[in-house]
């Protein structure tokens, strides 16, 4: 089952999608809801998709984000450091970082250039979903713990992300400005039929750049199954229904820095105003979005350096 939330007449609603259409739950139905308690209310005459504005399927608790591909970490780390290889650190288990739940963005929507970014990319993913709580699942009982799957582009301004972890933390300013969730949520039992003999969920991955393909991968291509990551992500810690686990990006072109630390150069160019990144992942659908202009970034002051003070 697909399940949307949208704009209608400027009313938020969500509902089912199927034949292209949606057929709205109740007034006031919040998805979040329906992957919390697992029940579906009854549903209303379909709109046609054509009438309505995706927005990001839930509004997510938290949001962490893993680096699963490792083709993906070999491509990036050249271009970032130009190390080649992967580290070592990497094969121990799977990390993610926080992202910021707050700026999720629909299927269609325009994404604004962020302040000060010169160096814009795309980062194709799936995400699963939590629908049951749990903490120190072992990974056996955590696929019980998925509600669903979405596809999850992890917007990154590389430039400001490439200085500001030089600090030795995790990425800031050069994440949390936009992530594109959506275009819907497909339950977990949808794409069961994809799931190959090692556990991993087979799904075609295709990334474009103004109608022109520049990655192509398969999710089974992870390091871990999905159910790792959320063993790995519960462990010390509770996860909660609506929560956001994202993939990673994939390999072989799954964003643009991963080419450009392979050709030596920034080719294909980064993104800028005008340009069109259109994400498909097979059984769940596209998200396509427009980069737009941005702000201008507001000044803040450089760290002042002087002699330290005791009292």
């Amino acid at each position: 089952m697909r399940l949307a939330t949208y704009l209608h007449r400027d009313v938020r609603r969500c509902g089912t999608v199927a034949d292209g259409a949606v057929r709205p739950f109740p007034d006031g139905t919040d998805l979040l809801d329906v992957v919390r308690t697992g029940a579906l209310p009854e549903t209303g005459p379909p709109v046609p998709l054509a009438e309505i504005r995706l927005l990001p399927p839930i509004e997510p608790p938290s949001v962490r984000d893993f680096v699963a591909f490792e083709e993906h970490v070999e491509g990036v780390r050249r271009s970032v450091s130009g190390e080649s290889g992967v580290p070592d650190a990497w094969y121990d288990a799977p990390a993610f970082y926080f992202s910021n739940p707050h700026a999720m963005v629909g299927a269609h929507d325009d994404v604004p250039l962020p302040p000060g970014c010169r160096a814009l990319d795309f980062e194709l993913e799936v995400a699963a979903v939590i629908g049951r709580p749990g903490s120190d699942l072992a990974p056996e009982r955590a696929r019980g713990h998925i509600f669903g799957y979405t596809i999850f582009n992890d917007w990154s301004a590389r430039d400001l992300q490439s200085r500001e972890m030089q600090v030795g933390l995790g990425p800031c300013k050069g994440k949390d400005f936009a992530t594109t969730l959506g275009p819907w949520l497909v339950t977990a039992d949808e794409l069961e039929p994809h799931r190959d003999a090692d556990g991993f969920l087979r799904l075609g991955l295709t990334a474009e750049v103004n109608g022109q393909t520049v990655g192509r991968d398969l999710l089974s291509n992870m390091g871990w199954p999905f159910e790792d990551l959320v063993a790995h992500a519960s462990r010390g810690a509770r996860l909660r229904p609506g929560d956001v686990l994202g993939s990673g990006t994939c390999g072989n072109g799954g964003c643009l820095a991963e080419l450009w630390g392979r050709a030596g150069e920034r080719n294909p160019p980064p993104l800028k105003p005008g340009d069109t990144v259109t994400l498909t992942v097979e059984g769940i659908g596209t998200v396509s979005n427009t980069i737009v202009p941005g702000t201008a970034p507001v000044p803040v002051p450089r760290a002042r350096k002087r002699t330290r003070q005791r009292p």
